[in-house]
């Protein structure tokens, strides 16, 4: 009887064994078969184009601003995808903006800018930093992606610039770098010292990418860039109150002060028609000599004191890096 006993006892705690074994190896595989994200990288090269607001091109005359002086960009990036919706982003642009005052002419509600008659082109290097939320996610790893993914990005980003403009024919009609030239009085005593060439800004937009291939994705996005600067024009504040400053460089006192040229300081088209139909609308004879321009004198108000922003489109041609192939371990 106490064998029989035994016995029983003993396949008892025998099958409770097996049956948790079963349990806990059941849960086990159940956690190796759920899918779990497998991050990997891309990079990308791009082209597109670039847009100024500033001074030069207000917002309020988007039309004009967008399609007067639309440039280029160049880029390449590397992007890390972490999980299926979240992935970070090191970009390197080169952008080109311009803008230039003459564009306004004939435009009664921009006579001032035409009066002012300045104008830049300054080759943005830009290094940024930005975080991507895929609207759509991904799937489980880098071949098992949707045909198309929306996003959005922002970040942050650093930028080298040096504005530049024309000088006038009789000064050789050469670009030539305006900071180092003060055009407000910077660096000069009784002024602030001169704008520094490098910036931060912000980064944020939208885009879409579309699967091409097994290791190829074609993207498009646009951003705007909002800087911390208000020179990317060089223009931001104030005409020098005595122009005297710039005794013995007539290279900074040419350029200071544009509004008394009787022609395009960029293009060189004539200004005559232009100024004389501004003067007769301010009630003053249309024959009175072009350098008589009213409200562009010393001291007084030369920019807007806003920061100056950008808008950047681009197309990519994305490469997915073919991940590690991940072995399961030996047992």
């Amino acid at each position: 009887m106490r064998k029989r006993l035994l016995l029983i006892s003993t396949l008892y705690l025998l099958g409770l064994g097996y049956s948790h074994a079963q349990l806990r190896l059941s849960k086990n595989y159940a956690r190796a078969r759920k899918p779990q994200f497998e991050p990997y990288s891309s990079v990308a090269f791009g082209i597109g184009t670039s847009t100024y607001f500033g001074e030069l091109a207000p917002l309020k005359d988007p039309i004009n601003t967008v399609f007067g002086m639309m440039r280029w960009n160049i880029t390449g990036n590397y992007t890390r995808h972490f999980t299926p919706r979240f992935s970070g982003r090191a970009a390197l642009t080169l952008a080109r903006i311009s803008g230039d005052d003459y564009k306004f002419n004939g435009r009664p509600q921009f006579d001032n800018n035409f009066l002012r008659n300045a104008h830049f082109r300054n080759d943005l290097k830009e290094l940024s930093v930005t975080a991507i939320y895929n609207i759509i996610p991904e799937g489980r790893n880098a071949f098992d992606r949707p045909s198309i993914v929306p996003y959005i990005f922002g970040g942050l980003a650093i930028i080298a610039h040096n504005p530049k403009a024309r000088t006038p024919e009789s000064l050789g009609n050469e670009w030539v770098k305006l900071q180092p030239l003060g055009t407000e009085g910077q660096g000069r005593p009784g002024y602030s010292k001169p704008y520094s060439l490098v910036s931060g800004a912000i980064p944020i937009g939208l885009g879409f990418r579309f699967r091409y291939k097994r290791n190829w994705d074609i993207s498009a996005e646009a951003g705007f860039r909002f800087s911390f600067t208000d020179y990317l024009d060089d223009v931001g504040g104030f005409y020098p109150t005595d122009p005297s400053i710039f005794a013995g460089d007539e290279v900074a006192l040419a350029m200071s002060n544009r509004s008394l040229e009787p022609t395009a300081s960029r293009k060189g088209g004539d200004r005559t028609a232009g100024i004389q139909r501004i003067l007769s609308a301010q009630g003053i004879d249309p024959n009175t000599p072009v350098n008589y321009i009213d409200g562009h004198y010393p001291g007084q108000q030369r920019g807007g004191g806003n920061k100056d922003y950008y808008f950047l489109t681009a197309i990519h041609i994305n490469y997915i890096l073919t991940p590690k192939i991940k072995c399961p371990p030996l047992r």
